[in-house]
């Protein structure tokens, strides 16, 4: 039986900001406008309450 690949996601770049109440809605169209490219992007809030948006080759 031969080996199933993964998909794995290969992280590009990582940025911190102040956070920004519709970022989410940034990112979702990033996600949407740029599938094709191969990329993704992703939001984390974290503990001191900036964001850090990750962006991913998939």
């Amino acid at each position: 039986m031969a080996e199933q690949e993964t998909d794995k996601l290969e992280l590009i770049a990582s940025k911190h900001f102040k956070s920004y109440n519709e970022m989410y809605k940034v990112v979702d169209y990033l996600n949407k406008t740029l599938k094709h490219k191969k990329v993704m992007f992703g939001l984390n809030k974290n503990q001191d309450g900036t964001l850090t948006i990750n962006i991913y080759e998939i």
